[in-house]
């Protein structure tokens, strides 16, 4: 197995380093550090460094694919913590989906913005009583004189404190089929008829918010794809979703924490890291880490030999949040007692017991994310190995 990049990829970095070590100094810098990195980033754009699969008439930096070199331009920004993208559902989500299913206008309208971070995006999936069934949803969406006229409710949006902007899924066909009578919608939420509330999560933190739309608007054309076939669009968005919750970066720094917890624990009097159950443990956990991060590397290499990698590409997101809820299980072993604690308030978070009360409580979270569990388990089975469908499930 050849894990080096080639010779041509190792220039590569080389630029790259330079470029980072010229132009990321932000401590020399007087100006807000908020104005710096939107000035850093628009050079690494010039540069070909970020934004790269978007076209430059959108704010992009339009080069080919390439999936080395993203892969080194990853690493090298890591190294030198520099910021990359402007994350969150925007670039991840929404831009993407704007560049297969919008509109020349759309994407001229809010692709760019979104990228510099003009524009925060949540994501009104998700409504109260609607469960895993995405395709329930009743919040409505009336066409009348040249704008849709929204009403319902819509709740764990993400983002949600800051979102400037929603995309949407909409009733807006009420004597449709279930799934035809849905439509993807953008909307602005700062207009008269929208209320955001935070909700309060077990952590003490109110990373969601819910929104409530009473004769809300947005333009007609503010609709992404056909009116009544936002469910196809939808899916388009969650693929997009998938892939970045299922990445593996972060699963071994989150392991390697695991074992300091370990190391600083004691039970009877010695670090818990020394007891032959939790060693056991800690290599079972660590067995599926380096399973996911050597997966994640033949779906690299196939996408470096244009090939496709299979099924394994379905088994990303559920992979890692298995993996999540499994080192968050062994967390709570060894914090035992402490796991009763209360988290302090948002922002005052240490290395002690609390901060993994956040891990363990978000692993929950993250099997509903992007799809449920068991949704994701019937993706498995019937795309991947071609299983009989389950007769009350549809597409």
């Amino acid at each position: 197995m050849d894990l080096s990049y080639g010779a041509e990829a190792e220039v590569f970095r080389a630029q790259l380093r330079d470029f980072l070590a010229q132009r990321w100094r932000p401590a020399d810098k007087g100006q807000a550090l908020k104005d710096y990195i939107r000035a850093f980033r628009r050079d690494a754009v010039e540069q070909g460094y970020l934004y790269r699969g978007v076209p430059q008439q959108y704010g992009g930096s339009e080069q080919p694919v390439d999936v080395i070199r993203a892969q080194v331009i990853r690493e090298e920004f890591a190294r030198a913590r520099a910021p990359m993208e402007v994350g969150g559902n925007g670039t991840n989500m929404l831009v993407p989906t704007l560049l297969e299913c919008g509109t020349e206008e759309q994407k001229e309208r809010f692709i760019r913005p979104t990228l510099e971070g003009d524009y925060v995006w949540g994501q009104g999936y998700s409504e109260p009583g609607t469960g895993s069934d995405l395709a329930s949803v009743r919040t409505k969406g009336e066409l009348r004189d040249g704008e849709w006229v929204i009403n319902g409710q819509k709740i764990w949006t993400s983002q949600g404190r800051d979102a400037t902007h929603m995309f949407a899924l909409i009733r807006t066909e009420p004597a449709a089929a279930k799934h035809a009578g849905i439509s993807y919608l953008l909307l602005d939420l700062k207009q008269p008829g929208v209320t955001r509330r935070p909700i309060r999560q077990m952590t003490g933190e109110s990373g969601f918010y819910e929104f409530f739309f009473d004769n809300a608007t947005t333009p007609a054309d503010w609709i992404v794809g056909e009116r009544g076939k936002g469910w196809i669009i939808s899916r388009t968005t969650l693929k997009h979703e998938r892939a970045s919750i299922g990445s593996a970066d972060g699963l071994g720094f989150q392991f390697s924490k695991l074992v300091e917890l370990a190391k600083e624990i004691h039970i009877d009097g010695e670090p818990a890291i020394l007891k032959p159950a939790i060693r056991q443990a800690l290599g079972r956990v660590e067995g599926w880490v380096l399973a996911h991060r050597y997966s994640s590397y033949r779906i690299f290499s196939c996408a470096a030999a244009n090939e496709e990698p299979g099924n394994i590409t379905l088994m990303m997101k559920l992979l890692v949040t298995e993996i999540g809820h499994d080192m968050a299980l062994l967390a709570q072993e060894l914090l035992g007692e402490n796991i009763l604690l209360e988290p302090g308030p948002a922002g005052t978070r240490g290395r002690g017991p609390e901060k993994w009360l956040d891990q363990i409580m978000g692993s929950l979270g993250n099997s509903i994310a992007g799809g449920t569990t068991n949704i994701q388990r019937n993706i498995i089975g019937e795309r991947g190995l071609g299983l009989p469908r389950d007769p009350g499930m549809r597409a």
